[in-house]
């Protein structure tokens, strides 16, 4: 068996926050009136890419209509809509929507996840169920033996990721720089991105717009050595 889906068959099985396992079983069975018919995944969501990918994407946690509904990560919601189109016109999607876990959506040399793996009531995890989530994404970046690349898409996740790689050795500068969007550190054979996230409080208020995000997957496309296996564009 490949060793990340091996990892996505015990994540999928995680209890360890309450809080969470209530707020993502009573969001998967009372639905959102738009999604009634369907059946919502609502477990711990895997990470979802190319298993031999250099570029590896962290995002915060599911959405509770989103991922929680699909099963996939950035998957149903506007957040989502706004992430693969901007890695599909980088070469890193082989098209433009992610719709759901089954839709035969392909992603090379790009990996996504989250330091959260529960749908949060109101988005915000809290420091404990942060912490005690913190060990799969240690793991899953252990499987993901080709990063070069981290592309964090928010300030926790740029927290989580430079306490993973302090904890792994990799060599980073102190005193650690601000979150900020499109700040580039270097951190031994990795290279950390930043850049907002794609939720809808800063893509609707124009904090960050789809030339900013494409900003920064063009940075780690070219620290990536350019060109991809899938063409660029497409909207």
């Amino acid at each position: 068996m490949d060793p990340l889906c091996g990892f996505g068959a015990r994540l999928i099985e995680c209890r360890r926050c309450p809080r969470l396992v209530a707020w993502r079983e009573q969001v998967a069975r009372e639905r959102r009136a738009a999604f009634a018919a369907e059946e919502y995944w609502g477990r711990p969501v895997p990470g979802f890419g190319d298993p031999e990918a250099r570029l590896l994407l962290v995002g915060l946690a599911p959405a509770a209509h989103g991922a929680n509904r699909t099963g996939r990560m950035f998957t149903g919601d506007r957040s989502g809509e706004w992430l693969y189109r901007a890695l599909h016109r980088a070469g890193f999607a082989d098209r433009v929507r992610s719709e759901h876990r089954d839709d035969g959506l392909r992603l090379h040399d790009a990996y996504i996840t989250a330091v959260v793996r529960c749908a949060p009531p109101a988005n915000r995890p809290t420091g404990a169920e942060r912490a005690a989530c913190r060990p799969w994404l240690e793991e899953e970046f252990g499987l993901l033996a080709r990063v070069e690349v981290i592309v964090c898409l928010g300030a926790v996740a740029y927290a989580a990721v430079l306490r993973l790689l302090d904890d792994r050795g990799f060599t980073l500068p102190r005193p650690r720089p601000r979150f900020a969007h499109g700040l580039t550190l270097e951190a031994g054979r990795l290279t950390v991105l930043c850049s907002y996230h794609p939720s809808q409080q800063n893509t609707f208020t124009g904090r960050l717009t789809a030339e900013m995000l494409d900003g920064v997957l063009d940075a780690g496309r070219r620290r990536l050595g350019g060109a991809l296996g899938y063409g660029t564009g497409g909207q």
